[in-house]
């Protein structure tokens, strides 16, 4: 095969998400021995039983042809009453479209507010699918600097922007960090942005995963603006509210309806139409969400009030994660980088984490997209995530097996 990169997608590297993934089915595969698996945010959690139900009446009935690539007008009509009562979001169903999963809405999405040399804003620390899907999309990523806290400050992004800035990127509460905005930060965000002529993507994905505060969506801080000036788009899932991991179902509330019109064109070309009867069941979740949401709120928040502060009193967590289901570890004190770290892990304990540096990864991409070389940054190479969305037995499994080999790195016995 040729030396010559052919396209901008064969140049970007693989995420750390999905290598550890494959490393982890490769393990299990050869040694026959199931691997405690803190690497993937998939929750032991089901989702309630209607959901199912409303799954399969949905195909008995015959309900399995193609609805408009907006989505299913009944399930639009109920997420804007959703946004409406529990979001303070003003939207519309002109202005709501249904997505195969928030991943999939993100991406159109990205696609639809592209143009040649456009810059978008991501955190230095991010969820590794954002950088992959900005730069799919054409954008020429900007990686702003966040405080000793993990916190984004506007004077540091404002820095970071160029003539060249469309769109800026907010994740709260924030994977991998689990990070809250609270309305005074997400207020500054939205000015600075506003005050640029920049377009907002807000990913809300862990929206009902904070353990101190409740969730501000940032769309809601623009109910007093007139709809065509407003710039927040907002991308939700079903995926971890309801545990609908597999069924692949998200929304995007756009802005005003000139964006609307323009990602419906995106959706045409990507998807024809999101599952009809993965509709239905959304419809159900929509209907039940004030228990099931609290009820897997506390299934994840009891798994971190429980299995997260011996991560602390090792050193190897500051603090607990204020929402989301991931925690970041800083395991500098074994003397290994995190890509070692979370092989030998994997090795001798059977317990898969995520290498920390891919969320810090640079890319150097040229004027035609393409990536030339990437690096990652200095201060993330000693940074593991671990999801405590898991099993409460393998989540406090995988920590004791974690913190022996922390220990057998101290002693000496793990090089």
């Amino acid at each position: 095969m040729s030396q010559e990169i052919l396209s901008a997608a064969e140049s970007i590297p693989s995420s750390c998400l999905h290598r550890i993934f494959r490393a982890a089915e490769k393990r299990e595969e050869e040694s026959g021995v199931a691997v405690t698996k803190l690497h993937v945010g998939d929750p032991y959690f089901n989702p309630s039983d209607d959901v199912a139900e409303a799954f399969m009446d949905a195909v008995r009935r015959g309900e399995t042809k193609y609805t408009g690539v907006e989505g299913l007008p009944q399930l639009r009509a109920a997420v804007v009453e959703k946004l409406r009562a529990d979001n303070e979001v003003d939207s519309a169903v002109s202005r709501l479209l249904i997505s195969p999963g928030s991943c999939q809405g993100l991406a159109a999405l990205l696609q639809s507010l592209a143009e040649p040399g456009a810059e978008i804003l991501l955190p230095e620390l991010h969820w590794p699918v954002h950088l992959q899907q900005s730069l799919l999309a054409g954008f020429r990523p900007v990686l702003y600097p966040l405080g000793a806290d993990l916190r984004p400050d506007p004077e540091a992004i404002a820095a970071a922007a160029t003539p060249r800035t469309r769109v800026l990127l907010i994740n709260s509460p924030a994977n991998p960090t689990g990070v809250v905005l609270d309305r005074a930060e997400l207020t500054a965000l939205l000015d600075l942005a506003r005050g640029r002529g920049w377009q907002v993507i807000s990913d809300e994905a862990y929206e009902h995963f904070l353990y101190e505060r409740e969730h501000i969506s940032t769309a809601s801080l623009e109910r007093d603006v007139p709809v065509d000036e407003r710039i927040v788009h907002s991308v939700f899932s079903f995926s971890k509210s309801f545990a609908m991991t597999g069924y692949r179902l998200g929304y995007v509330a756009l802005a005003n309806d000139r964006a609307a019109d323009v990602m419906k064109v995106v959706q045409e070309a990507n998807i024809i139409g999101t599952s009809t009867p993965v509709q239905y069941a959304g419809i159900a979740a929509l209907n039940s969400r004030a228990d099931s949401t609290a009820a897997n709120r506390k299934l994840v928040q009891r798994n971190r009030d429980v299995a997260l502060p011996p991560l602390i009193r090792a050193g190897l967590l500051r603090e607990l994660p204020a929402g989301g289901w991931y925690a970041m570890l800083d395991v500098a004190r074994t003397g290994l980088d995190a890509e070692t770290f979370a092989t030998r892990l994997l090795e001798r304990k059977g317990v898969a984490v995520v290498p920390g540096e891919g969320f810090a990864m640079r890319p150097d991409v040229d004027e035609r997209g393409r990536v030339r070389s990437h690096d990652y940054a200095p201060w993330a190479r000693h940074l593991v995530r671990i999801a405590f969305c898991v099993d409460p037995v393998a989540l406090e499994t995988g920590v004791r097996g974690l913190l022996e080999f922390v220990e057998e790195c101290a002693d000496g016995g793990a090089a």
